[in-house]
């Protein structure tokens, strides 16, 4: 079977959690960057990323990586590598998008024009005909250009891996699903340990982590571009991916998940949501406002994303609301908290400062995930036959 180089875009500052998920995967990681993480795997991990990667923004074949500084340059190059190995002579292919950074050529447009046609005059060369009906598969490609290192890449995910296919609707404001992802997998919480979301929105936090408690890879339930490609990437393939998929999942697990908002239609929406993916019976949701948060028992988490204030008219709302965010967590018995937010005076509304303060971005937003450590839970221990704590 074919090797490829596949390259897994993330949010940039969390390629170490994207790194530690393909290597559980089994695949061997060759270079990491800022905002991807470069692993070989064959047709069978094509399937796999897609199918199981929580926080990957998607998956992409690497066809070439050269220098050029000039469009002749980026012709000549793009034009040399191996296209037909990749494109059936019937693929509708484009470049999807291109992005320049310190680079000599800063043009997405022209560097998407005179990379299509470098491909069209290899393809004609190679299967000897001047006219392409592109009537077949879609074979998006993305161009990046990095101090003048270019890296030309086939997509094979379609619609962004964050698109899990069970956020019909969202709320103000939505965390995407592979940064809450990525959040979660930041935090030691595991599906066996409660967590509170007092600011669930449409439902990210505690869905994404039923998921992961579930053991549901996060691509089951959508389709991607590769399942079309049949001669690169077998319809066997996919199928087997998928039936792996489906036996490890465990919808029977027992969670202590719950998600709370001041707002009864977003409530709504969110068990809606947690429904479409599978997870409606392990998560409570319930309006409860934050200043009414409580819980009686120890070494729980609160992993959430409050209100930012990003309109001017809600900044005056904030220092109240973080402070009674530190009144309700100071109440909570040898918890951790962790919270991403812009809003730059959050501890000193919480009234703590954070043990660990991580910037990231969400979107355009800057952003700060605080975390909060509170005491670890006792070790079990086995003693004669019988576990203590």
């Amino acid at each position: 079977m074919q090797t490829f180089k596949l390259i897994a875009p993330c949010h940039f500052g969390l390629e170490a959690v994207l790194k530690r998920e393909i290597y559980d995967l089994g695949y061997e990681i060759t270079r990491v960057e800022d905002g991807r993480v470069t692993f070989t795997g064959d047709a069978e991990a094509i399937c796999r990323a897609n199918l199981f990667l929580r926080t990957a923004e998607r998956v992409l074949i690497q066809v070439g990586r050269f220098q050029a500084t000039t469009f002749d340059e980026l012709f000549e190059a793009t034009k040399a590598l191996p296209w037909e190995e990749y494109l059936p002579k019937d693929a509708r292919f484009w470049v999807k998008k291109a992005s320049s950074i310190k680079s000599k050529l800063f043009s997405p447009s022209d560097i998407q024009s005179i990379v299509k046609k470098a491909v069209v005059e290899r393809m004609k060369g190679h299967f000897g005909i001047s006219w392409f009906s592109e009537d077949g598969a879609d074979y998006p490609l993305r161009v990046f250009l990095m101090k003048d290192e270019v890296t030309v890449t086939i997509d094979t995910t379609g619609d962004s891996l964050h698109k899990r296919g069970y956020r019909t609707m969202a709320g103000a404001a939505p965390l995407s699903e592979t940064l809450a992802a990525s959040l979660i997998m930041l935090t030691p919480w595991r599906g066996d340990r409660i967590l509170v979301d007092p600011f669930c929105g449409s439902g990210t936090f505690p869905i994404e982590a039923a998921m992961m408690a579930a053991n549901i890879a996060p691509g089951m339930n959508r389709e991607f571009l590769s399942q079309e490609w049949s001669t690169l990437v077998p319809r066997k393939v996919w199928y087997e991916a998928v039936e792996e998929a489906q036996d490890l999942m465990d919808t029977s697990v027992e969670t202590a998940i719950q998600g709370y908002d001041i707002d009864e239609k977003v409530i709504a929406v969110a068990r809606e949501n947690a429904r479409r993916a599978g997870v409606e019976h392990q998560i409570h949701f319930q309006r409860r406002p934050v200043a009414q948060l409580s819980h009686p028992k120890k070494y729980g988490f609160i992993i959430t994303n409050p209100p930012y204030g990003e309109r001017l008219e809600d900044k005056k709302d904030l220092p109240a609301l973080y402070q009674q965010i530190g009144e309700a967590y100071a109440r909570l018995d040898d918890w951790s908290m962790y919270l991403i937010t812009s809003y730059e005076d959050a501890e000193r509304y919480i009234g703590k400062k954070a043990d660990k303060n991580r910037k990231l971005y969400n979107g355009m937003i800057r952003t700060y995930f605080y975390q909060f450590l509170g005491a670890r839970p006792p070790k079990r221990t086995r003693h004669e036959g019988t576990t203590q704590l």
